[in-house]
C-alpha cells in the first residue's frame, strides 16, 4: 500500500507532481464558467422580451447594476462570515 502511494507522487510533468495539472485545469474551467455565467446573466436580462430569445428588457445599467452588486457581495459576505462568530462569541475559546 505504501508503495503506491510513492509512486504516485513520482509521476512528474515538466517538473511538477501530476496532480498539480488535475487541479488547475479544474480551477481554471470553473472559473472559466462562473465568469461567462455572468455574461450570459447580463446577455438574458437585457435580451428583449419576444423574439426567438426572449429574455427580460432590462435596460444594461441596470443589468450591470445587478452584476456589480452580486459581485460585491460575493467578496463581501465571507468578511460578515467571519466577523459574526467572533462577535457572537459562537467559537468557543473566545
Amino acid at each position: 500500500m505504501n508503495t503506491d502511494i510513492e509512486n504516485l507522487f513520482k509521476d512528474k510533468v515538466i517538473g511538477h507532481p501530476a496532480g498539480l495539472f488535475i487541479i488547475f485545469f479544474t480551477e481554471m474551467w470553473e472559473r472559466f464558467s462562473f465568469y461567462g455565467m455572468r455574461i450570459l446573466l447580463v446577455l438574458f436580462l437585457t435580451a428583449p422580451m419576444l423574439g426567438t430569445n426572449p429574455g427580460w428588457e432590462w435596460p444594461r445599467e441596470h443589468a450591470l447594476a445587478l452584476i456589480g452588486t452580486y459581485g460585491s457581495m460575493l467578496y463581501l459576505t465571507p468578511i460578515i462570515g467571519v466577523g459574526s462568530p467572533i462577535k457572537l462569541r459562537v467559537i468557543n475559546g473566545l
